[in-house]
């Protein structure tokens, strides 16, 4: 068997619930082709392809996640493990010379994470973690409207948030509340997007404290089910702060305050539909005479997609994956410090929640 010359072959490691997603995303991108999936047992990874409409003569299945390593068709691997197996595995597929889209959160802090990226970097394979929203068209819209000085004027708060409330069998159940598995709670899986929506507004500058406030609820063996925290820039004086839960109602907000202008957003991890999106911005407002209305009101900016954005985020991987085959360039760096960046923060939340709540200086 040849490779195809022109899709990247994609491996799935692991048949977690965000994979169905994903397996769809890999067959929508112009790009790419899903080739293999597996698990630890055949019969799971078989159930899998046959659950998603994904058998065929031409996907292969497999029952250890060893096996899609050693094949060598197989060009990147995308892998929904849990956090606490991100480490072992992540490694070895950079060791197998495999291009690595990797389910959020990266790591259970930061030095796991450097330790991926350095494998990664020696073996020469793109890393990218899968959030999906980076790769929405309406993300590079927003961006635009806020790097107008004259419409927007400097950045002076942020906020995020990310929280669902999935009912108690999750809570009692589900990996993202075992310790063993995924350590870092509603931290780490609602909290892994408010940080990186932040550092995105920001241009991926660290902040120059990190603050947990005393919100935090924790499950009976430690895990973390709601959190929130404030971050500080000195040198650009803005403040942002976010909330994160698994107790709460379903929210995705993003909302961003400038000198002159303001953008909300209230579905920025998913949009409400998949084929477009909108955000609300406004710019120049001030109130009329009396203070009985507003001179301006919001505009809906209303951004059309052709493709849902996880197909976007998987079209702009396997681009770059097909770029290093191609033309034997190096990596994209981009994605590796996003994602860096983003663990930084998030173990400074952590840090600051062990310290009773008191800042931690980046």
């Amino acid at each position: 068997m040849s490779k195809d010359e022109n899709k990247v072959r994609f491996g799935i490691i692991g048949c977690a619930e965000i994979a169905r997603k994903v397996s769809r995303a890999i067959n929508l991108s112009p790009n790419s082709t899903l080739y293999a999936i597996s698990s630890r047992s055949l019969e799971k990874a078989k159930n899998f392809a046959i659950k998603n409409n994904l058998l065929s003569n031409s996907l292969k299945i497999y029952g250890s996640y060893i096996e899609i390593l050693d094949d060598p068709f197989v060009d990147a691997v995308y892998m929904p493990l849990p956090t606490s197996f991100h480490l072992h595995w992540a490694i070895m597929v950079a060791e197998k010379k495999k291009h690595l889209l990797l389910e959020k959160p990266t790591g259970l802090n930061v030095t796991e994470l450097d330790k991926i990226l350095d494998a990664c970097e020696k073996n020469g394979v793109q890393f990218m973690d899968a959030s999906m929203w980076y790769h929405h068209p309406r993300t590079g819209k927003i961006k635009e409207l806020l790097s107008d000085p004259k419409l927007f004027g400097q950045i002076k708060a942020i906020h995020s948030s990310s929280s669902y409330s999935p009912g108690q069998d999750f809570l009692e159940n589900n990996i993202r509340v075992k310790p063993d598995l995924d350590a870092l709670g509603a931290l780490g899986d609602a909290g892994w997007y408010c940080i990186g929506a932040i550092l995105w507004v920001m241009n991926q500058t660290p902040p120059t404290t990190v603050t947990a406030l005393p919100t935090v609820a924790r499950n009976s063996a430690g895990v973390i089910l709601t959190c929130s925290a404030s971050l500080y820039w000195e040198k650009e004086e803005t403040v942002a702060t976010f909330y994160c839960s698994f107790v709460s109602h379903e929210t995705m907000d993003l909302k961003v305050y400038g000198s002159n202008g303001t953008c909300y957003l209230y579905d920025f991890i998913i949009p409400f539909d998949e084929n477009s999106a909108s955000f609300n911005f406004t710019s120049g407002a001030k109130f009329v005479d009396l203070h009985i209305g507003w001179n301006v009101k919001p505009q809906q900016v209303q951004v059309t997609n052709e493709l849902p954005q996880e197909a976007f985020m998987i079209q702009e991987f396997a681009g770059l994956v097909k770029d290093i085959e191609v033309t034997r360039s190096k990596p994209e760096s981009k994605w590796p410090r996003t994602s860096r960046l983003t663990q930084l923060v998030l173990d400074a939340v952590n840090k600051s929640i062990d310290l009773g709540f008191q800042p931690v200086h980046m």
